[in-house]
């Protein structure tokens, strides 16, 4: 009994390790943003990116390129953190507006996480436009459509 007790425990210390080892890494990743691409532009261009590795590889070398002031070292810890939490989104009608409606309030993790039936995310989109969402009623159902598609 006390050795199962034990291995419970080791487990989730290294559990536990490895959470904190991701947020750290996470913290970092958002600590390189904020210092070389802040200093240039704000958030909406990484917001309304979602770029795969490659393409987050190719503008963090641009940037680089450009000034950003990105050790080597932290250009992986950077573009990780970029794949992480504004990487790619299924193609297809509707993605363009996820991406320059939604993000304006909501980072693209929040959007992923919410994997809800077409009817709550009917809800969700009707609510998001009684707190003032700029979504067109040409939108609406294209938005819809590709969140419902994507994001069940």
């Amino acid at each position: 009994m006390g050795l199962k007790v034990l291995a419970a425990a080791a487990f989730a210390a290294v559990a536990v390790f490895g959470v904190a080892r991701a947020q750290d890494a996470t913290n970092r990743g958002e600590q390189i943003q904020n210092a070389a691409c802040l200093s240039c532009h704000d958030t909406r261009p990484i917001d309304t990116a979602s770029y795969d590795r490659q393409g987050w590889n190719e503008v963090v070398s641009s940037m680089i390129n450009k000034g950003a002031d990105v050790k080597d070292a932290d250009k992986p810890v950077l573009v990780d953190f970029l794949v992480r939490n504004h990487g790619p989104l299924p193609d297809g009608p509707g993605k363009q507006i996820l991406l320059n409606t939604c993000t304006i309030c909501h980072d693209l993790g929040r959007v992923r996480a919410h994997t809800v039936s077409r009817e709550e995310w009917e809800e969700t989109l009707s609510a998001m436009l009684n707190e003032g969402a700029m979504l067109s009623d040409q939108d609406f159902p294209v938005l819809l459509n590709y969140l419902s598609r994507n994001f069940k």
